[in-house]
């Protein structure tokens, strides 16, 4: 009887055990399956939620290195060389730029702990650097950045560069145009009267921050009242610029190897010298310009003379284009790195640097053209055009004509409408 009772008793103990233990399991899985969820992060900052962070934004400045930097943060030689050797894959040191931003990530307590350092190469571009743990890691990504398409029209009354300016647009805008329509305008002699109007697309950070003129998508020039298209087509997987019958705009030359400076002698065969207080043929264009500025090569080519002459040309550049044509840029101060005797150039190559080298009274840039082997006037010479759209193409590049002039057309009414509501309102 003692030992049923015995058995009983045990029975019943284990029985208790093993549904308080279940019963422990159960409550744990439960607590598994459903977890506390998260609260979703309010504020992100370069990819990092900074809820619960301090961020403090800061400029490179004059005398800046890393070093000093990472020492004014109160990191140690050893930690500061760590941070260094880190992000040197995504930004070197010694890039280090004046004006440069970096922010510093501070945990929001009385320890101010530095989560992260956070270094902007440019606009778009940053480094992180995660501080949290034992060691350290460093990546590199992109501020998101967004199109917005923009147009601009105006009459030309003293210069490409004031017309744009005025129009409100960023100069950066003359050069670019400049470059479409080097081929065909010569941007030294653009006259009172000449107009453009053009569509264009601005790269924006965060709506708020301007990056750059990506592109333009869409152009018309007159000058001495001939207009010029621009339609931007892609064929072969290059994109260049069209007129409406689909020839391209680029030529075999250049109009001219210099950007927006004057012409201070022309091309004659019987200019006064002023030096030699004489009248001799020059038989080249005196483009006036600071020393310094960047010549370009008006074609693909190779460099067949780089001399000197004393009494004459002083630093002087010779490239033969082609069997039909040769150039020459005469005067320079300097030439640009590499170019060489035999160097092969392409169109719009930086060849050399305006000078007053030589036989010459100021800074300037005399420039020659040889047609075989007789030299003829820069600014009358007429180069073959570059290939145009092909033939099995053309429909194509055809409806892009009709939508580029009708988006223009289109974005010029919509400017109009908030000029005339803007006037309104004042």
């Amino acid at each position: 009887m003692l030992a049923r009772r015995q058995i009983l008793q045990t029975a019943t103990y284990l029985l208790v055990t093993l549904t308080t233990f279940s019963c422990a399991l159960k409550q744990e899985s439960s607590q598994n399956e459903n977890p506390e969820t998260p609260e979703p992060c309010q504020l992100t900052q370069y990819g990092i939620c900074v809820d619960t962070l301090d961020v403090a934004f800061h400029q490179v400045e004059n005398g800046d290195y890393l070093s000093s930097i990472l020492g004014r943060l109160g990191f140690t030689g050893t930690e500061s060389d760590k941070i260094s050797r880190a992000i040197t894959p995504y930004y070197p040191p010694s890039r280090l730029q004046i004006g440069d931003r970096y922010a510093v990530m501070s945990q929001r307590d009385t320890t101010a702990a530095i989560h992260y350092l956070v270094f902007e190469p440019s606009i778009t571009d940053y480094v992180v650097v995660d501080l949290r743990g034992d060691s350290l890691t460093a990546w590199a990504s992109s501020k998101p950045v967004t199109l917005h398409r923009r147009y601009s029209e105006a009459t030309i009354t003293s210069s490409l560069w004031n017309a744009i300016i005025a129009s409100g647009a960023t100069p950066m805008l003359a050069l670019m145009l400049s470059d479409i329509y080097a081929w065909q305008v010569d941007f030294f002699d653009v006259k009172e009267g000449d107009a453009f109007r053009m569509m264009y697309d601005e790269a924006w950070v965060d709506d708020t921050t301007f990056v750059e003129i990506t592109s333009i998508e869409g152009a018309t020039f007159t000058h001495r009242g001939r207009e010029y298209r621009a339609i931007p087509f892609e064929q072969d997987s290059v994109r260049e610029y069209f007129d409406e019958e689909g020839n391209s705009l680029r030529k075999a030359f250049l109009k001219a190897p210099l950007d927006f400076f004057r012409i201070s002698s022309r091309f004659s065969n019987a200019r006064f010298h002023p030096v030699l207080k004489r009248y001799r043929p020059h038989h080249g264009v005196d483009y006036a310009a600071p020393t310094g500025t960047p010549v370009k090569t008006i074609g693909d080519g190779v460099v067949i003379e780089k001399a000197f002459q004393r009494g004459g040309a002083g630093n002087y550049l010779k490239i033969r284009h082609n069997s039909t044509y040769t150039t020459t840029y005469m005067h320079l101060s300097r030439f640009a790195k590499g170019i060489q005797k035999g160097t092969s150039v392409k169109q719009g190559d930086v060849i050399a640097y305006v000078g007053s080298t030589g036989l010459s009274t100021g800074p300037h840039l005399d420039f020659r053209v040889h047609k075989n082997n007789q030299p003829i006037n820069p600014l009358t010479m007429e180069a073959p055009p570059s290939l145009p759209v092909k033939p099995e193409l053309l429909d194509s590049f055809r409806r892009v004509h009709d939508r580029v002039l009708q988006e223009m057309d289109s974005l010029q009414l919509s400017e109009s409408f908030l000029a005339e509501k803007g006037a309104l309102i004042e």
